[in-house]
């Protein structure tokens, strides 16, 4: 059985970043809400209780029975989960007077294998509101700082320890916060370190094996990482027996219908092309807005998808690319977050198509998928690609669509990537690419007047694309760039950089 840690989660923006961190150290971890039942199977190893938005005096405060927890099982509270904890066992929790955010130095009171190997001073970053002011009897301060006499401590006595930190140790600003997370996993849970990209390819598998057992699965694909490695996971438990489906929108980037097509052949994959170009850009005419461009793409995939399917017999079940990320915002403490944008993807086919799902990844972060396809052996042209909205160009192109547009953009987006990877540059960011706009400018080329296309140029990195910087791209670049695409794409004469940040503004122009 596969070790595990539990990770409760009482509605902190840092828990996912806990869960990676614990990925990390290559010990397998799932986030639950706190108000769900824990689940004592022998692979449990340990709980970790996250941060919160809330005060552990409000009235509705999150709550946990930490005493239960204890007497099978290690305890680690990280700020909230450490105030909580503190009160529960009758210390006393109330509004700190002093400024408790941002980086602070922790220095050790008493040697314990939580802080083993981190330095006397080592850098943590606090963000809190609460303090504990304090300590319950029987437990024991290992640290502090300037400002919080309680910055980690332990319980000590009866059933398995119980540990608590005031500071987030899973965020990049605690310089040693992953060691202490290491200690807690290894050292005082017990792990054995064991979850692998190997490790999971021999698991995922068998357990794809009897799942879907005899029968056959359909999958949607569209060159993207993660359907990728999907189909790629389920071919190897089943072999032809999964149908892909790779659909050509008419908005894809500059020969990448026939590339993709290509690269699924290498791998082996059961892949059929359909080009339906003219379809969508048939229902694409006339549409300015970006949801209804959004929704028609969306509309007219699933259609033309549900015709591909009825051409094969006795499909029972759906493949798709879910990630753990969309599993934990469906989960959530506080539910799905508000809808920016509706998403082009395949979210709706299940219940249309009444079939039932098979989802290899659903408890995987990106960075995972990632090793995994390397570790499976999937192209690394393919899996270090940058994301691609579902809409692909169109909503890149604003305004209309037309044929000629989406020509224009794909050769300008072309020049544009293909000159990132020529400049070593295209790995320094999350994801760049061109956008269309719908002004016209004056140039001059040669002895002629020209009146043409404005092209504005965007990269951003990111981590995770929940937030998201603009890439200083060096200028030398980006004036080889702008020279490249106004010399080369007629059409075009005006080429502008994007430098908006995530938030305020999207990654996205549409």
């Amino acid at each position: 059985m596969t070790e595990k840690i539990l990770i409760l989660d009482f509605g902190s923006q840092y828990t996912q970043l806990i869960a990676r961190a614990v990925r990390e150290a290559d010990v397998y971890c799932e986030i639950i809400p706190f108000h769900q039942q824990v689940e004592y199977d022998e692979g449990l190893k340990g709980i970790i209780l996250s941060g919160s938005p809330f005060s552990v005096n409000e009235a509705n405060a999150p709550d946990v029975d930490i005493r239960g927890m204890q007497e099978r099982l290690p305890v680690l509270g990280i700020c909230y989960g450490a105030q909580l904890t503190a009160k529960k066992f009758g210390g006393e929790v109330a509004k700190s007077n002093k400024r408790e955010f941002g980086r602070a130095l922790m220095r050790k009171q008493h040697e314990d294998v939580l802080l083993k190997d981190v330095m006397e001073l080592s850098q943590v970053w606090m963000s809190h509101s609460d303090t504990i002011l304090t300590m319950p009897s029987g437990f024991d301060v290992l640290a502090t700082t300037e400002d919080i006499p309680f910055a980690a401590f332990k319980k000590n006595g009866a059933g398995h320890p119980i540990y608590g930190v005031q500071f987030h140790p899973e965020v990049y600003h605690s310089i040693e916060g992953k060691k202490i997370l290491k200690n807690f996993l290894v050292n005082i849970c017990g792990c054995k370190q064991d979850w692998t990209p190997a490790h999971f390819i021999t698991d995922t598998v068998n357990n794809l094996k009897t799942m879907i057992g005899d029968r056959k699965v359909i999958m949607a694909l569209s060159g993207g990482v993660d359907s990728t490695v999907a189909a790629t996971l389920i071919h190897r438990a089943i072999g032809n027996r999964l149908s892909g489906i790779f659909v050509d929108n008419g908005v894809l980037r500059k020969n990448e219908f026939e590339e993709v097509l290509d690269t699924y052949k290498q791998i082996g994959l059961n892949v059929k092309g359909v080009d339906a170009k003219n379809i969508f850009y048939r229902e694409l005419q006339g549409k300015t807005d970006p949801e209804a461009k959004r929704k028609t793409i969306g509309r007219l995939f699933i259609e033309i998808f549900q015709e591909e399917a009825k051409k094969i017999e006795g499909i029972e079940l759906l493949g798709q690319g879910t990630i753990y990320p969309d599993v934990i915002e469906s989960i959530s403490v506080h539910g799905p977050s508000v809808t920016i944008k509706s998403h082009h993807n395949v979210g709706g086919l299940p219940e249309i198509m009444h079939l039932g799902l098979v989802e290899p990844l659903r408890f995987l972060f990106k960075d995972e998928v990632r090793k995994v396809g390397h570790e499976l052996g999937i192209p690394d042209e393919l899996l270090k690609r940058h994301p691609f909205p579902g809409p692909g160009l169109a909503i890149r192109i604003l305004g209309e669509i037309t044929p000629e547009k989406v020509s224009l953009l794909q050769e300008a987006d072309y020049r544009y990537v293909k000159g990132l990877k020529e400049h070593n540059l295209y790995s320094q960011v999350w994801q760049a690419g061109a956008i269309l706009l719908p002004v016209k400018s004056v140039g001059v080329m040669g002895d002629e007047r020209t009146y043409e296309f404005t092209v504005a140029l965007r990269a951003v990195t990111s981590v995770d694309g929940m937030t998201a910087d603009w890439a200083h791209l060096p200028y030398e670049f980006l004036a080889y760039i702008s020279s490249d695409i106004i010399n080369n794409v007629k059409g075009i004469n005006r080429v502008v950089y994007d430098i908006s940040s995530k938030p305020p503004a999207t990654i996205e122009w549409e």
